[in-house]
């Protein structure tokens, strides 16, 4: 029964995936707040969220667990997650 529960993907937001993209490019919870407009603290809440769900204990492993668990490099997708961000 574990192994089918580890086996499951996390269900991760559109939103949650930006901040993986951001992440990934090296940006600070300040940076992705502020490319995001969202609050510093809204940011971190994300980075937590996504540690939680991808099971690491680092805001850095979330780019790794992330490519793991879904099989996207989120840094290929780094160019179009910043247009998102800036809401182009």
């Amino acid at each position: 029964m574990y192994q089918a529960l580890t086996d499951t993907l996390p269900v991760i937001t559109d939103r949650q995936r930006q901040v993986v993209v951001l992440i990934a490019a090296g940006c600070s919870n300040d940076e992705v707040a502020l490319r995001l407009g969202i609050s510093p603290r809204t940011a971190k809440a994300h980075s937590d969220a996504l540690r939680q769900k991808l099971g690491v204990p680092r805001r850095r492993q979330i780019p790794a667990a992330y490519r793991a668990r879904t099989g996207d490099d989120p840094l290929s997708q780094g160019a179009a997650g910043a247009r998102v961000a800036r809401g182009r």
